[in-house]
This record gives structure tokens, C-alpha cells and sequence, in this order.
């Protein structure tokens, strides 16, 4: 006797599963520029003066 039936375990991969997948749908995995651009701006250095 287990703690939790099979039937749990094999939802909570496919609800993770599919999360995962929506997450980087939302992140737009496709896109051409890189996914830390979308969170941080790339830096730039001053004019020196």
C-alpha cells in the first residue's frame, strides 16, 4: 500500500509537464533573441568624456 495511487503521480507529470510548456510558450521560446533580454536589458557602457 502506497501513499499516493499511480493515477497521481502520472497526472502531476503531465500537469508539470504541460505548465513547463505553457511557461515557454509565454516566454516565446521561438524568438530570435536570447530569453535573458527579456528580463535584463544588455548593458552599455557610458561615453567616456
Amino acid at each position: 500500500m502506497g501513499l499516493f495511487k499511480a493515477d497521481f503521480y502520472r497526472f502531476f507529470a503531465l500537469g508539470f509537464a504541460g505548465g513547463a510548456l505553457m511557461v515557454l510558450g509565454a516566454m516565446g521560446l521561438g524568438s530570435i533573441t536570447p530569453l535573458s533580454n527579456d528580463f535584463v536589458p544588455p548593458a552599455h557602457a557610458a561615453a567616456a568624456d
